[in-house]
């Protein structure tokens, strides 16, 4: 069954949303929905109380580290962490308390998929403890990955056999959709649909969440196996439409925790 997945999503060092399409290297036309006036040990704590794990913590940009490691140190080996994981310093987080690491852009030098990285990586901290996060724009009738803040897309699509090779080296698969992130517009439901009938492995959409019955979306259109993360929606980060309350009680009647 869908379960809610949390989220701490970090940006210049605080607790923010953002509309995800609009992340630029230079800062240049970003649109933010919210900026807590709490550190994101105040979200990891909360999770912690409610036993929400398997949530993400994403670094967009530099300047988050610190911010991520007080909130992995409020909850350890209970969140996934991610942005700008790579090689070298990916063992270091997993020694610090993340359950997880997720790694997106370093798959792709030059935009282009190296799975002899991938490969490397999952032999450096174990398969088990890999997230690949496969965060899409629509082209067409296909998903293609988009790397660095969502700026470039590749020519990688998110297809059943892609999926199933990927699944060889990680444990779970994280994908935002990019044209919907930050906007509570509604999510992809084709590519929910696609995710649940492809994705051999444990998989997390987040975009365009605006109502707790998307919960119930998510878990019809996948078949139950893909779970959904709120965002700019959730009252937790300024919004109206998702109750926190709401997303704890659906976890705890469907008797789930990821």
């Amino acid at each position: 069954m869908t379960a809610f997945r949390p989220c701490i999503d970090l940006h210049e060092g605080k607790v923010k949303q953002i509309v995800g399409g609009s992340l630029s290297p230079d800062g240049v036309g970003l649109r933010t929905n919210f900026v807590s006036a709490h550190g994101p040990e105040h979200f990891a704590a909360l999770y912690r109380r409610d036993n929400l794990l398997g949530g993400h913590i994403i670094k967009l940009g530099p300047g988050n580290d610190a911010a991520a490691k007080a909130a992995v140190a409020a909850w350890p080996d209970a969140f996934h962490v991610g942005g700008g994981i790579e090689l070298d310093n990916a063992q270091p987080w997993i020694e610090g308390g993340a359950a997880k690491i997720i790694v997106t852009s370093w798959l792709f030098p030059d935009g282009v998929f190296s799975h002899a990285r991938l490969a490397d990586l999952a032999q450096r901290v174990s398969r088990n403890r890999l997230v690949v996060d496969l965060s899409c724009r629509r082209r067409g009738d296909s998903w293609l990955v988009a790397i660095n803040r969502w700026q470039t897309v590749t020519a990688f699509a998110i297809t059943e056999a892609n999926l199933a090779d990927l699944a060889r080296h990680c444990s779970e698969f994280l994908i935002h959709a990019a044209d919907v992130e930050g906007l509570c517009s509604g999510i992809d439901a084709e590519l929910v649909e696609a995710l649940g009938r492809w994705s051999p492995l444990p998989c997390t959409y987040a975009g365009g969440g605006r109502h707790i019955d998307d919960l119930l979306l998510v878990d019809r259109l996948s078949a139950g196996r893909v779970d959904l993360t709120f965002g700019s929606a959730l009252d937790i980060f300024g919004g109206s439409q998702v109750r926190y309350a709401d997303c704890v009680a659906w976890n705890r009647a469907s008797h789930r925790h990821p």
